[in-house]
């Protein structure tokens, strides 16, 4: 057990340094405590308490979907011919979609909510990790999908609660350590952005 929970640490450590995840962490630090990149070096307990809620946030999230994979995995393993058919009508209606053949219009809508004077409100930062956790999971997803995978092959829920725990760990510490030394960040991230 000790080497899949090292697995699923780095598999989340691997999340956060992903293209679409890594340059966007300024923004959403920015945007979760409702500071500046200079403001945010000024107010570092701030931004902390933040960080740490945001990160919990997503955390939360990817736990439930751990349980729901472990708890829902024998039954998807016993309804996997149905379910990969559905999936695979599911792919050709949203490919005809994209290529203009279909007009879902459904598909084409797009939801917005207005943030503004929430950034002293400490649930914020719960919300919007949250809502990181079901955006940014397209992106991750491959990543996100192994320790799933692995989640719903455990025998006990509690076993996939522990691997996503750790999995929210490896994404949740980098973050948080980000958010607090966000210059040392902003440095190390240009060098790094290259790789």
């Amino acid at each position: 057990m000790i080497v899949k929970l090292a697995f699923a640490f780095g598999a989340g450590f691997i999340s956060f340094l992903t293209p679409c995840v890594l340059p966007i962490i300024p923004g959403y630090i920015s945007y979760i405590t409702g500071k500046n990149l200079d403001e945010i070096e000024q107010d570092k307990r701030n931004v902390l308490l933040k960080t740490i809620l945001f990160s919990l946030g997503f955390s939360i999230i990817f736990i439930f979907l751990g349980a729901t994979a472990s708890a829902v995995g024998n039954i998807l393993l016993f309804l996997s011919n149905e379910l990969r058919i559905a999936a695979g009508i599911l792919i050709i209606l949203f490919s005809l979609q994209m290529l203009g053949i279909f007009n879902f219009s459904f598909l084409n809508q797009e939801k917005r909510m207005e943030t503004r004077g929430y950034q002293n409100n400490y649930a914020f930062p719960l919300l919007v990790g949250a809502a990181f956790a079901f955006g940014w999971t397209p992106c991750i997803g491959p990543v996100l999908g192994s320790i799933l995978a692995l989640s719903a092959t455990e025998a006990s829920v509690s076993s996939g609660v522990l691997l996503l725990s750790f999995y929210s760990l490896g994404l949740a510490i980098p973050f948080i350590l980000s958010g607090y030394y966000m210059s040392k960040f902003l440095t190390t991230r240009k060098g790094f952005s290259k790789y």
